[in-house]
């Protein structure tokens, strides 16, 4: 194989004779002459779109659909063979025929559209990230199918990926116009305060998880396991108007008839499954895969409870596991066959129920989650089965996730309890070991044995005293290279390969921008109040004590109040707002403008759309006290 061109990936180098022993022995441990993935995975393929590129509106690529075709090379030493066999069939693109009047554009984004055709129309479920990509694989079906109208929007979940690019797909007129957007109860809520809250530093950790900045190749991204990685364009929403509220319910949109089944704290705080009765079909949203999936991403959220999930598979399967013959998802590709599709749905349960419950076991026998982790192995049925391999999510960090369910993050063990944290540990861990030189030196040995976790574990002490020390930085890249390069979880080589990109070439950043407009006129008052307190710099504030009251023109008047470091936003009448030092009245859409930085209060009191009573210079010191996120912040070094 040639060597790599891209500048990113001009300092990689080769696989250590230990990980390349390793990669072949992946060979002979499990069964790559079983076809049936590659089989189904190619079933109903129709056509796909004659230029490979997606681009946005300023020309810049925000898709390549041709950027894996160097998958279809035999796998180099430089990757894990299970996962570069993920890659290639997740690297698939086109639209495919689930059943008669069920069709999937699938390897245009992270994620699947699935299009149902209706008696004038089609109803589209989960139009992707990104505007861009949404748009393209809808052109691919009516190029197809036919000029079809978008008569409904069905979310399943709460994650970008599946409502991101619904602009690309209908638009608010056409809402207004009469298109329902379906979405399990609470979707609107947990869509919005992921992305908002805590979506600065999800977003910079997900550019290390989907390794969207890294050169795609052999030595590069191969693949995040659950999809490829994630598109670049315009992320939108909008607002559900129909909500499923129970299991059971069931709606018809343009003739298609779908029954629900509500399935929340499994992938995600608000998620659905959706049976298709008239084509005996099911769609799983993102709750069963062809991968065991995160109890806890590695970009960051809250921890998904296995008991839970495995519950809502035991419920899917009593409801409509003998009455379907094909099952699909919102990743990866179908399972036909009602034998088939039962087999697959129980394999899922058990996957999570036995993490789940050996998990419990052991805890309860004082063991850690880091010893639970290492100790952990899952039956040799399920390891045998393809889609139940650790892709996406892993045993390893899913392990865990159920400690930190159960028992939080302190071990019980008091020498944990209140220890330096990384900058100070590393620099009294350097002075006990020699100094960095003697580290770095016995480094190289252990590197040179193949001890690459050590390697980067002794190393980041190091870094983390002297992030500037040329050959820690070096040993590190090459020692977090050979982890990636052996890993069978995507996102985990993602992590390794971008960890020594950064430490070779510096920070990439954010690749995606999830806060985006849509993302912040979706957010109740109370949710855009708690994001500006979420801001505020506490220590810098300790002594502000100040006042305003916005008095709405067509709602409640609403009090935040700065004291103590903590902003407090308050609605109505209660004792303990003061008599502010500012009201403004105005209009609830103009606070939101004033509150996000689109318009400034002078121009609103110049426009009569606001009227001020105290001091208007309270506002400005008021957002002086608030900081601004760091979407680049440090991963590898302090």
């Amino acid at each position: 194989m040639a060597e790599p061109t891209d500048p990113k990936t001009a300092d990689s180098k080769a696989a250590q004779p230990g990980v390349a022993t390793g990669n072949a022995a992946v060979r002979d441990r499990y069964p790559f002459d079983d076809t049936q993935d590659f089989d189904d995975a190619k079933r109903g393929f129709i056509g796909t779109a004659d230029d490979p590129t997606v681009r946005g509106s300023d020309g810049s690529t925000v898709w390549g659909l041709d950027s894996y075709g160097f998958l279809d090379d035999d796998c180099p030493d430089t990757a894990n063979p299970s996962l570069w066999r993920q890659g290639r069939l997740v690297a698939q693109h086109g639209l495919y025929e689930v059943v008669e009047g069920v069709y999937q554009v699938r390897g245009f984004d992270l994620s699947n559209m699935t299009l149902v055709e209706g008696d004038r129309g089609v109803l589209v479920i989960d139009p992707l990230i990104s505007a861009e990509t949404a748009a393209a694989a809808l052109a691919l079906y009516r190029r197809h199918r036919g000029e079809r109208p978008v008569t409904g929007v069905l979310y399943t979940h709460s994650h970008v990926d599946h409502f991101g690019g619904i602009r690309g797909v209908i638009t608010q007129d056409d809402v207004d116009g009469g298109v329902p957007v379906i979405a399990p109860e609470g979707f609107l809520e947990h869509a919005v305060s992921e992305n908002v809250y805590a979506g600065t530093a999800m977003g910079r950790r997900a550019a290390y998880m989907y390794g969207a900045a890294l050169p795609k190749g052999a030595r590069g991204q191969i693949g995040a396991g659950l999809g490829q990685t994630t598109s670049t364009g315009s992320v939108g929403l909008i607002p559900p108007t129909l909500d499923v509220t129970a299991t059971g319910q069931t709606e018809t949109v343009d003739g298609v008839r779908m029954v629900f089944q509500l399935t929340p704290g499994t992938e995600a705080p608000s998620e659905l499954n959706v049976h298709l009765p008239d084509h005996k079909a099911l769609c799983m949203a993102e709750n069963a895969t062809h991968n065991l999936h995160n109890l806890l991403t590695l970009r960051g959220a809250q921890v998904r409870n296995p008991h839970v999930w495995a519950h809502y598979l035991t419920e899917t399967i009593a409801l409509h596991a003998g009455s379907v013959d094909v099952a699909f998802a919102s990743h990866h590709w179908p399972v036909w066959g009602r034998e088939r599709v039962l087999t697959f749905l129980s394999e899922q349960r058990d996957l999570y129920a036995y993490l789940h419950d050996q998990t419990l076991r052991m805890l309860n026998q004082g063991m850690t989650g880091l010893e639970i982790a290492e100790e952990m192995t899952v039956p040799p049925a399920l390891e045998r089965a393809w889609n139940t391999h650790g892709y996406y999510g892993s045993v390893s960090h899913n392990v865990k996730a159920v400690y930190q369910h159960y028992m939080g993050w302190f071990d019980g063990n008091p020498a944990h309890l209140w220890e330096h944290p990384p900058a100070e540990s590393a620099k009294r861990y350097l002075d006990f070991m020699g100094g960095a030189d003697a580290v770095v030196r016995r480094a190289r040995e252990s590197f040179a044995a193949g001890d690459y976790r050590w390697v980067a574990q002794v190393i980041n002490h190091v870094l983390f005293a002297e992030p500037d020390n040329a050959d820690a930085r070096a040993l590190q890249a090459d020692a977090l290279e050979q982890l990636g390069y052996g890993s069978e979880n995507g996102t985990w080589r993602n992590f390794f390969l971008m960890g020594a990109l950064e430490l070779r070439k510096g920070p990439v950043g954010t690749p995606t921008a999830v806060v985006a407009p849509d993302l912040l006129a979706a957010l109740t008052l109370g949710q855009l109040f708690d994001s500006l307190a979420i801001r505020v710099d506490g220590p810098r504030s300790w002594d502000a004590d100040l006042t305003i009251r916005f008095s709405l023109r067509d709602g409640d008047p609403a009090v935040l109040r700065l004291r103590n470091g903590v902003l407090v936003h308050i609605t109505g009448t209660t004792p303990e707002a003061p008599e502010p030092d500012l009201d403004i009245a105005l209009a609830e859409a103009d606070l939101r403008a004033l509150l996000l930085g689109t318009v400034q209060l002078d121009a609103l009191t110049a426009q009569g759309r606001a009227e001020t009573t105290g001091d208007p210079g309270k506002l400005a010191e008021l957002l002086g006290h608030l900081s601004a996120p760091d979407p680049d912040f440090a991963i590898v070094t302090p």
